[in-house]
């Protein structure tokens, strides 16, 4: 027992600093969808009860809109494979990660956000760290943190009235600093210059709205094809 407490003690340190970014961003974004849920007319235990089954911040404010619209399961089935069709991907480069971590793997699997599959991904866990509870306790702490902000939102929305406009652009600065972060980590740039340019090119092909998808397909295809020089190279 004490030997698990010094454990979980330690993955817990480990992984705490690498969430406060994602604490600010939550927090705000939470706080912001609770208030937008109270405006829309739904109670507090809405959005917390929300942040804490559904737990992907997109697919849950346009749950908003389909709540408020006629009861059409197939749609809202349709609208979230589309909106988070990512994790898709990012399961696919977790499965080296989450392999022997036991019983965990069921909750990693399903907290699993970009947030937490960016830190996940890339942090480095310090020697003597369990790599299984450090991943538990990013995503536990990610996970706390968008329930608590929708929570606190929802509560509190009929009392706080403030221009949101632009809050969201606080998670796209955080996905900048992760992506310049392991840039200077990495010696090679082949895998980030080439997500750079087939992401420019879908973007240019099928525009903003519809680029996402088949820039995730040409990056998996085309990474995939080179995996063995890549590895070669690193």
């Amino acid at each position: 027992m004490i030997t698990n407490t010094l454990t979980l003690k330690k993955a817990f340190r480990a992984a705490f600093p690498h969430t406060i970014p994602i604490f600010a961003g939550f927090w705000f974004l939470g706080l912001t969808y609770g208030i937008f849920m109270n405006v829309s007319g739904f109670s507090f235990w809405y959005p917390m009860l929300m942040s804490l089954t559904i737990f992907a911040g997109s697919v849950e404010f346009v749950t908003v809109n389909m709540l408020l619209g006629a009861f059409n399961p197939l749609q809202a089935l349709a609208m979230t494979l589309m909106i988070n069709a990512r994790h898709l991907f990012y399961g696919i480069s977790m499965l080296d990660k989450y392999r022997g971590t036991g019983i965990k793997k069921f909750y990693l699997i399903y907290g699993m956000c970009d947030e937490s599959f960016s830190i996940n991904y890339t942090a480095s866990v310090p020697e003597g760290v369990d790599s299984s509870w450090f991943m538990f306790f990013v995503t536990l702490l990610n996970h706390f943190y968008w329930f608590f902000g929708a929570t606190l939102g929802g509560i509190f929305g009929s009392l706080i009235h403030f221009n949101t406009e632009g809050l969201d652009f606080v998670m796209t600065a955080m996905f900048v600093v992760i992506f310049l972060e392991q840039w200077l980590k990495e010696k090679q740039h082949t895998s980030a210059l080439l997500g750079i340019g087939l992401s420019l090119a879908c973007l240019a092909l099928f525009g903003p709205d519809s680029f996402m998808i088949p820039s995730m397909l040409a990056i998996l295809g085309t990474l995939t094809l080179l995996r063995r020089p890549l590895e070669n190279a690193y």
